[in-house]
C-alpha cells in the first residue's frame, strides 16, 4: 500500500509540474512517466489514463479527508474545497480547463452530488427541481471558481465563497 502511494503520488507530482509548463492536452503518459523516471506499465498499473490521475490527485487532495459532519453547512464544505483549489491552483485552474467525455469538471460535480445532497436535502422533496439544481449549482459554482482562479486570487477562498452565497442569496431574493 505505501509503496502504491509512493507511485501514485510521485506520477501525480510529476503531472502538476507539467501542467504549469503545458496544457493538459498537450501531455502524454511518456512524459509523464519521463518526469518522474518511471515507465508507462507502472503508470497503467495504476491509472487507466491521464484523465484518471487527475481525478486521483483531486480525491486524494480532498475527497479522501473529507468528513461531512466536521462542516456546519455546505458553504464551510464550499470553502474548504475553495482552500484545496487555492493552494494548488495552477494545478487546478488547468485541470478545470479539460473538455470533453473524462473532463475533471464533471468528475468534480460527480463526486461533490452526495455532498451537495446531504446539505439541501431539505430544500427539494425531490423531482425535476432537484436535479436541475443539481446541475445549475454546479456548473456555476465550477464556472465562478475557474474565473476567481484565473483573476491573479484577489480574494480568499472564504471570501470568494461568501460573494458567491451572498450573490446567489441576492439573486433568489430579488426573484421571490
Amino acid at each position: 500500500m505505501a509503496d502504491s502511494n509512493i507511485t501514485k503520488n510521485a506520477l501525480a507530482n510529476a503531472l502538476k509540474k507539467l501542467m504549469t509548463e503545458n496544457s493538459f492536452d498537450k501531455i502524454s503518459v511518456s512524459e509523464i512517466c519521463e518526469e518522474c523516471g518511471m515507465n508507462r506499465k507502472s503508470f497503467y498499473y495504476h491509472f487507466k489514463d491521464k484523465y484518471d490521475l487527475v481525478n486521483w490527485i483531486f480525491y486524494d487532495d480532498f475527497l479522501a479527508n473529507l468528513q461531512t459532519a466536521s462542516f456546519a453547512s455546505g458553504w464551510d464544505a464550499l470553502k474548504a474545497l475553495c482552500g484545496r483549489f487555492y493552494a494548488d491552483r495552477l494545478f487546478y485552474l488547468e485541470a478545470l480547463k479539460i473538455e470533453g467525455q473524462n473532463s475533471f469538471h464533471d468528475y468534480v460535480i460527480e463526486t461533490l452530488r452526495p455532498l451537495v445532497c446531504y446539505f439541501t436535502a431539505d430544500i427539494f422533496s425531490g423531482g425535476p427541481e432537484k436535479e436541475f439544481f443539481y446541475t445549475f449549482f454546479g456548473d456555476a459554482f465550477l464556472s465562478s471558481v475557474r474565473h476567481w482562479l484565473q483573476d491573479d486570487i484577489r480574494l480568499s477562498p472564504g471570501e470568494f465563497v461568501d460573494s458567491f452565497r451572498n450573490v446567489l442569496l441576492s439573486i433568489a431574493e430579488k426573484m421571490c
